[in-house]
């Protein structure tokens, strides 16, 4: 786990220093060490976060011991100890115990096709001076970044914008971008950034550079694929248990100390009950858990992590963030996601990485991607809800509203969800009507998408997977756990237990009005009753209301006297309603300020 540079010099040689100056600028990403690699037009530059092979021979960039090719890597393959045995049974000697050798043969044994092979998360570039090409590419579903930089002179590559910042120029918004953001705060849904002329590599893609002549070419190499479907819902539960058990033991193998984030909802219990089982069959401690407790009583769920903490007899860490902490670490956070987000919540998750690196927990397991592949989100119900009228006719269709609803959802929220968001024609309406000092106010292209595919709940996961949900969350997690030097490994996003999930049929996932029945199911005998089947869903969430709130005239000042809001909304009537705005809409409009203050960020 690492963060990486590149840069291949179009018109001559790659300049030593520059890679050295951009490798270092992600240096809070590998505190651990540093190498560059520069040879001609391609410079590699690599900060290392230690976590498999500790000593110095799992150094990169990295060399093939006999072939000219180097490597610099972003990630960890799970799997690598089986992809060894595999390799020297066809011949191949390791030298090191790091993952990054075993991924470096795999490249070396089966050439571009070393991708289907592995399991885990990654981000790397191959320079193979056999030929002068370098292969890059992304994991699965994007849980490591990879921005790069295309121009006239230089193609640059990066774990992070900010190492790509100086060589663009100024910092011009992208225009769609920032519209979408401020419209309903989406974002990461394309494979543009914020920033016009930084871009990111897709998720299951990867790019090839002829170095000689700076020709780029970016392909698909992994599309959502779901497995034989299971029709049987005890065989669904047994076999997803088991997927998912065998996902956290390989998440668990490191040669540093290992924790779980804990918020006390369903999936981040689950991962911290098998962790803590598999933990205590090789160790004599109790595994760590790491909560953000909210100050505000209506979202803190620190009873219920409470209560898994007792049953998994864990080593539990608290955090409890205030306004104060919250005021004072507002500016932080921008500089650390780099682009705008959609609420201070994601400082509850910044306070966890920050508490596991202080008591040195160097690798944390979390829930993220439980929701999306496992139906989640009470926005399915809509699919839901449709597939039992068109199997069981109307009066199915009243026995599952129903069924809903004793499962703790409101029927005005299900109401709104199978009639307002199914229909981007109402939706863009409402958002029209409710932000009209935004100028031309609209409904992302990829929501419009959504609303069409509300009938069917395996489009909508592909897509929430894809494009609408699963990149901002990574996002937010990756910077969050890399601006201390932590390591986060998600078991709901291997590869196998997503295809698997989504091949199970919707009334299996969504059962008897039951959100992710197969989860409960599956955990029941080893969770407490009331997280199995708990019907209320929070997660790391903020105290918004008092935060945002107290912090109102901070931001109405920041808004104010913002140059770049002013070619997005009337400013002359954002001044005037912005105390009666939501408390969403203000934090977007801020976040979008305090973006542009931060990164110098002008208009088109």
């Amino acid at each position: 786990m690492c963060g990486i540079f590149g840069l291949v010099a179009k018109n001559g040689l790659v300049d030593a220093d520059q890679v050295d100056r951009l490798t270092d600028l992600v240096a809070h990403r590998g505190p651990d060490g540093r190498g560059v690699r520069v040879n001609g037009a391609v410079g590699l530059g690599h900060r290392r976060l230690a976590i498999i092979d500790l000593t110095d021979d799992g150094a990169q960039p990295m060399r093939d011991r006999l072939l000219p090719i180097w490597i610099t890597y972003n990630g960890e393959i799970y799997n690598y100890l089986e992809l060894r045995a595999e390799l020297e049974a066809l011949g191949h000697v390791f030298h090191t115990a790091s993952d990054t050798e075993v991924l470096l043969a795999a490249y070396v044994r089966w050439g571009e096709k070393c991708l289907d092979r592995f399991n885990g998360m990654w981000s790397f570039a191959i320079h193979d001076e056999r030929d002068n090409t370098l292969f890059c590419a992304r994991d699965r579903f994007g849980v490591k970044p990879f921005y790069f930089a295309n121009t006239a002179t230089q193609l640059a590559f990066g774990s992070e914008i900010r190492q790509l910042l100086p060589l663009i120029g100024r910092s011009i918004a992208d225009d769609d971008l920032v519209r979408d953001f401020l419209v309903c705060g989406l974002s990461d849904h394309t494979s543009r950034t914020f920033f016009k002329g930084i871009e990111k590599l897709p998720p299951g893609h990867k790019l090839r550079v002829d170095v000689s002549t700076g020709r780029i070419e970016i392909e698909r190499y992994y599309s959502l694929a779901p497995r034989l479907a299971v029709a049987n819902e005890q065989d669904a539960a047994r076999l997803l248990a088991e997927l998912l058990d065998d996902a956290t033991r390989l998440r668990l193998r490191s040669d540093v100390r290992v924790g779980t984030c804990l918020s006390g909802g369903l999936d981040s219990s689950s991962v911290a009950t098998l962790a803590a089982r598999h933990y205590a069959s090789s160790s004599n401690g109790r595994f760590f858990a790491i909560t953000a407790v909210s100050e505000q009583a209506a979202n803190n769920e620190e009873a219920y992590a409470a209560d898994v903490v007792e049953k998994a007899e864990l080593n539990w860490l608290r955090t409890k963030p205030s306004y104060e902490d919250f005021a004072l670490t507002a500016d932080a956070l921008l500089e650390v996601q780099e682009e705008p987000f959609a609420g201070p919540s994601i400082m509850m998750q910044y306070e966890v990485m920050k508490t596991a690196r202080a008591n040195g927990v160097i690798v944390l397991l979390d829930g993220q991607g439980g929701d999306e592949t496992l139906l989640g989100y009470h926005r399915y119900y809509a699919a839901w809800l449709r597939d039992q009228l068109d199997r069981s006719g109307v009066r199915g269709f009243f026995t599952a509203f129903r069924a809903a609803t004793q499962a703790g959802v409101s029927a005005q929220r299900l109401l709104m969800y199978l009639f307002g968001a199914s229909s981007a024609v109402l939706r863009a309406t409402f958002y029209r009507w409710r932000y009209a000092f935004l100028k031309n106010p609209d409904l992302p292209e990829c929501l419009r998408r959504f609303a069409r595919e509300t009938r069917d709940a395996q489009e909508m996961q592909v897509l929430e997977i894809t494009e609408t949900n699963l990149p901002m969350l990574l996002r937010f997690e990756d910077k969050n756990s890399m601006r201390f030097g932590i390591e986060t490994r998600l078991p709901f996003l291997d590869y196998r237990f997503v295809e698997f999930a989504l091949s199970l049929p919707t009334r299996i996932k969504l059962n008897n009005g039951w959100t992710k029945w197969p989860l409960r199911a599956a955990m029941q005998e080893v969770l407490p009753a009331n997280i199995s089947w708990r019907k209320d869903k929070i997660g790391f969430a903020a105290p918004d209301q008092l935060w945002l709130n107290r912090h109102s005239p901070v931001m109405y000042e920041k808004v104010a006297g913002s140059a770049l809001l002013a070619r997005y909304a009337d400013m002359a009537a954002v001044k005037r309603k912005f105390h009666r705005l939501d408390l969403g809409m203000r934090w977007r409009l801020y976040c979008v300020a305090l973006w542009a203050e931060r990164f110098g960020v002008e208009a088109p």
